[in-house]
């Protein structure tokens, strides 16, 4: 039985699996949080890893897939595997920066103001449809998402630990959105697309509902809490001390060059999107049960960490070049160190 994830070197779609029988027992410990995932959610295992890998990174998440694929029920699950608070934000044309971060109410008793919290105080805040609010809504999650905090009337407020950002948008319906700016895209750590399930998940996931699977009752579908956030700290301060030797380095560094001089693209990876690769991949390879970073730990980060980060020429695009398929072909072309 392989201790590792099956680790694919032409540019995996997302981060895929790794064997659920572990010595360590705080690796073993997020292995069983994907598990309990599982018992309500089907067939998404390289979201519900992908997940794991932004908690252990303090990164963010942007999950695009059609409607109908679990995903409020797959961050509702997690959140109750890992026994972390979660709220959801259903972002409308409406909607107010206010609503998002919380805001100073008048109370009539004190003749005093209060600050009120918003949702975003919280472990794991669903951002649900994010490029269906104004850019001014969106961007009152850029100091949350940076910064650990948020600013209301010159006072900053900081926000619990863990925090993730996992917002969702559908990737075939655009009118009446407004698409995140670059600076807002650089911000998460991962894109990772949720694919419709194949036939034999499809038929597992209706036998359930068959079976009365109610997706609003975690408890009943048998999610219970197998780790917590002290388990996530210990494994946060594990993935920071993975080694990644000067060769892996060069090596990320020059995917990410690549990237600048592809002639489709007409915006390349910046530094960050450079150290969210290299945090991934020390991420993945401590989930493999390795201490230190391999070029295929970089290889199987590099689509979920880059596609968000690059932007096609307009000229490619009306030729129908994909994003991937560019990002693809730079993992073949850029040579690996050895």
């Amino acid at each position: 039985m392989n201790d590792q994830p099956s680790v694919s070197t032409h540019a995996p779609e997302a981060p895929g699996q790794w064997d659920s029988l572990d010595r360590d027992p705080l690796r073993q410990a997020l292995l069983d949080v994907r598990r309990e995932v599982g018992r309500a959610v089907v067939g998404q295992d390289a979201t519900v890893t992908g997940m794991l890998i932004a908690l252990l990174c303090h990164g963010h998440v942007l999950l695009e897939g059609v409607p109908g694929v679990a995903k409020t029920l797959l961050v509702r699950s997690l959140s109750a595997a890992l026994s972390l608070d979660t709220k959801r934000i259903q972002f409308t044309p409406d909607l107010m920066p206010g609503d998002v971060t919380g805001s100073l109410v008048y109370d009539s008793h004190t003749s005093e103001f209060s600050f009120r919290e918003g949702p975003v105080f919280t472990n794991i805040l669903l951002a649900d449809e994010i490029n269906r609010t104004p850019p001014k809504t969106q961007a009152s999650l850029l100091e949350a998402m940076e910064e650990r905090q948020v600013s209301v009337d010159g006072v900053s407020r900081q926000l619990p630990t863990p925090f993730i950002v996992a917002a969702t948008q559908n990737p075939v319906e655009y009118e009446g959105t407004y698409p995140l700016p670059e600076a807002q895209l650089d911000r998460f750590l991962l894109k990772l697309t949720m694919p419709l399930p194949g036939r034999e998940d499809e038929i597992e996931v209706i036998r359930r509902h068959a079976a009365g699977f109610d997706p609003r009752n975690l408890a009943a579908a048998g999610v219970r809490p197998v780790a917590g956030r002290a388990e996530l700290e210990q494994a946060r301060h594990a993935v920071a001390a993975v080694e990644i030797g000067p060769e892996v380095l060069a090596y990320i560094v020059d995917l990410v060059r690549a990237t600048r001089a592809a002639p489709s693209f007409q915006l390349g990876v910046s530094p960050r999107g450079a150290a969210a690769l290299l945090n991934g991949s020390r991420a993945w390879a401590w989930l493999s049960g390795r201490t230190f970073v391999t070029p295929d730990d970089v290889k199987a980060l590099a689509l979920p960490c880059l596609r968000h980060r690059v932007a096609l020429r307009p000229e490619a695009q009306m030729d129908g070049v994909q994003v991937d398929g560019v990002l693809g072909s730079i993992l073949t072309s850029v040579p690996v160190p050895r």
